[in-house]
């Protein structure tokens, strides 16, 4: 038994020799050679950088005029409808007010009174002339006229209000947005008549926080899109002080006054964008460049003389979808790496990707010329 076993231990080890002993005379190695990572690299650039924001806007009329009639009363007559181009002092409507009889007749009233004063005091400058009337009593017609006259001019200003309010003009030229009113309906006070834009250019009026408008002055471009298409146009005014329900700034801007109205019609929505922040010749590279580890953020570089990289922490700012700003950490100089995987890491060995080309096209034209030997 113990014969046998020391036999097996015997074959066992002029197994393993003839084993190590092939291993050593032959030179292919274990496992082939892990080749390094290809890589590309770019140099920091001067460049700007902006933020696009993109809001919602309504359309409104460069001028534009709301009429509410200002008493009440029952619409007698309408000329206008909506769509329809006015021209300043065109008839809108009429409005019975039940006020202008009592006006008219207030007025006739008072005009007559005025007459008889007048009369009056006509025949009483003969006899105070004469010396038949005393001065005092002369006085006293001469004040009648005077009261007369005031009565009149008050009834006077009262009618003309009260026909002002029954008739309605378009106060400017422009075209009729709305028009809310038929023959017979009663009106009041709170109740709008018509909405008249004027011929004027377009505004875009929205909504902003403090932080997009203390980026945005007056003169700044913008960019509206409607159905598919963008059309300019220029900040004109920017409020200092915020919507008491929403905490935000409203903004105006003006489109070009030679667009068609109906391109954009008062009161629809449109998307615009406008740039919300900015920051010029600043250092930046591709915003894919930059890694983040535990809140930092890190680029890495390429060292030409070992042929490997180095994890570099960053100070980041603004970036946009292709440019990141690097505020410290780099230089000018400094080759950043723009392509990266998991095996990459602190002093890992790389090449350049046109390195590698180089590297690949050697191989190839060696392996013809041998081809060529043969």
């Amino acid at each position: 038994m113990k014969k046998r076993t020391m036999i097996l231990l015997g074959a066992i080890v002029v197994v393993l020799g003839l084993a190590i002993a092939s291993r050593l005379l032959n030179n292919t190695p274990f496992a082939d050679a892990v080749a390094d990572s290809v890589v590309e690299v770019t140099r920091p650039e001067i460049r700007d950088i902006s933020l696009i924001t993109g809001l919602v806007g309504t359309v409104e009329p460069e001028d534009v005029v709301y009429i509410y009639p200002k008493v009440s009363g029952e619409v007698r007559e309408v000329y206008i409808k909506a769509g329809e181009v006015v021209h300043e002092g065109d008839a809108i409507c009429e409005v019975d007010t039940k006020q202008v009889e009592n006006a008219k007749n207030s007025l006739d009233a008072a005009a007559l009174a005025l007459s008889q004063a007048q009369d009056d005091l006509a025949r009483q400058s003969v006899l105070y002339a004469g010396g038949g009337i005393s001065e005092q009593t002369y006085k006293q017609y001469q004040d009648a006229v005077a009261s007369a006259q005031i009565s009149y001019n008050d009834a006077k200003v009262n009618y003309d209000n009260q026909i002002s309010y029954s008739q309605f003009v378009a106060p400017i030229t422009g075209l009729v947005e709305v028009c809310n009113i038929e023959k017979f309906d009663q009106v009041t006070t709170s109740d709008l008549l018509c909405v008249i834009s004027g011929q004027g250019a377009r505004v875009v009026s929205f909504y902003v926080t403090e932080r997009v408008k203390n980026q945005l002055r007056e003169g700044d471009l913008i960019t509206v899109e409607k159905d598919g298409e963008d059309y300019e146009g220029t900040i004109q005014e920017v409020s200092v002080m915020a919507d008491t329900d929403t905490g935000l700034f409203k903004i105006k801007a003006r489109m070009d006054e030679s667009m068609d109205e109906y391109v954009l019609p008062t009161g629809s929505s449109v998307k615009l964008y406008v740039t919300s922040q900015s920051v010029h010749n600043v250092m930046a590279i591709p915003v894919d460049s930059v890694y983040y580890d535990g809140g930092l953020s890190y680029v890495y570089t390429y060292d030409a003389d070992g042929s490997i990289i180095h994890k570099v922490q960053v100070e980041t700012g603004l970036y946009d979808s292709e440019w990141i700003e690097i505020q410290s950490g780099l230089d000018y100089e400094d080759q950043v790496l723009t392509t990266w995987s998991s095996e990459l890491g602190e002093g890992a060995s790389v090449r350049l990707k046109e390195s590698a080309v180089s590297g690949e096209e050697e191989t190839a034209s060696g392996n013809e010329s041998a081809g060529t030997a043969e």
